[in-house]
């Protein structure tokens, strides 16, 4: 199946889609899974904090929210929801750029769909040096002048 791209509330242009796709894929196989079907859905914060409250009674802020809708444990068939202008605040406050700090954004959510989570501190560590090894396999692939 295919990964997908969405836009809601935002205004953003994604480069590179392809190469994007298939590091994703690459990721799901590396983690043992298979890909189903799975959305990026690029938003504002409003949208993202409006699904966080009515979905997750999370009256808060959030970079990303993924909704995982597998009904078999070895496919991977989700959405990611990603406020772009948290990935922007983000970026300035650990001085990265604003794609590198998209795609590890990305791989994060990703990274929950394929079971990880962050709640506690060695499970943050944990998916810590997941996002690193994996963009260390998308970073040299792209052209990072680019802007999104």
């Amino acid at each position: 199946m295919k990964i997908y791209y969405f836009l809601e509330d935002i205004d953003l242009t994604i480069k590179q889609k392809k190469k994007i796709s298939t590091w994703l894929q690459t990721v799901i196989q590396q983690e043992g899974y298979r890909l189903a079907h799975l959305n990026f859905v690029f938003c504002s914060d409003q949208y993202l904090h409006q699904h966080n409250k009515a979905y997750l009674g999370h009256d808060t802020l959030t970079d990303v929210i993924t909704f995982d809708y597998a009904t078999s444990a070895s496919y991977i068939f989700g959405d990611i929801y990603i406020s772009v202008e948290r990935v922007k605040e983000n970026a300035k406050i650990y001085e990265q750029p604003f794609l590198e700090e998209l795609y590890t954004v990305m791989v994060h959510g990703l990274l929950h769909l394929l079971g990880y989570d962050d709640h506690a501190t060695a499970d943050k560590l944990l998916m810590r040096e997941k996002e690193l090894f994996y963009l260390k396999q998308l970073l040299p692939t792209l052209q990072m002048r680019d802007k999104c």
